[in-house]
């Protein structure tokens, strides 16, 4: 607990770090797909237990912290369509609450039982790469719907998703306010789904709904 507490801040630390290096050394110029016309920082909260899901073999939260670049792809009459490149870390807490979704016709599976009923904090790393609709509501406040796919490495194994190599898929839904030329506040609800396209075994992976808030800083 206390060694994921540590992590967790010294990752906020590095974050905010980073992007003030870069609003600090931004100069005007103009800007294309290749070069970020934004950047933020999101945290994301979400576990399995929902009125969507709520598995009862399993217990599964994640904590996500994200970086941010926002890159311009086109608009559409009111709609600005954007790619948001998201390197992130996520801290997870799971366990399997039922015994006998291990199958007695598994190889060694009283060890896995063992090892996979015991309570269990991993990590996932990796980026995600997802697709932004924004529409203007009001003066300084926009409706953002996104879609995203991401590549990442859980170092964990459980009885749901092998260890090693995976994807993250994820839909949110959310809004963000201006509240200065450069800076804004985004709030949203996420819905999202862990596995590896059967990749490896087992590929059962892990679904979530919650909530997200981040800042935004325009580099332009």
């Amino acid at each position: 607990m206390l060694f994921s507490f540590v992590k967790r801040n010294r990752f906020i630390t590095l974050s905010l770090v980073l992007l003030s290096s870069v609003l600090y050394s931004q100069e005007k110029k103009e800007y294309n797909f290749f070069s970020p016309y934004k950047i933020g920082i999101l945290f994301n909260n979400a576990n399995e237990k929902n009125f969507l899901f709520d598995d009862e073999d399993y217990l599964y939260t994640t904590h996500t912290y994200k970086l941010q670049s926002f890159h311009k792809i086109a608009s559409c009459k009111k709609i600005d369509f954007e790619l948001i490149v998201e390197p992130q870390l996520q801290f997870l807490k799971h366990q399997l609450l039922n015994l006998w979704f291990i199958q007695a016709t598994e190889t060694n599976f009283e060890q896995k039982r063992e090892e996979f009923l015991r309570f269990k904090t991993m990590n996932l790393y990796g980026v995600e790469f997802g697709l932004s609709a924004k529409t203007k509501l009001l003066k300084n406040f926009y409706a953002n719907s996104t879609i995203g796919l991401g590549f990442m490495f859980i170092d964990t194994r459980t009885e749901r998703l092998a260890k090693g190599f995976t994807f993250i898929e994820n839909g949110s839904i959310g809004f963000t306010y201006a509240f200065h030329k450069k800076t804004a506040l985004y709030f949203g609800g996420n819905i999202g789904h862990v596995s590896n396209f059967n990749f490896l075994s087992p590929n059962s992976g892990f679904n979530v709904l919650g909530y997200e808030i981040g800042i935004q800083f325009n580099l332009q």
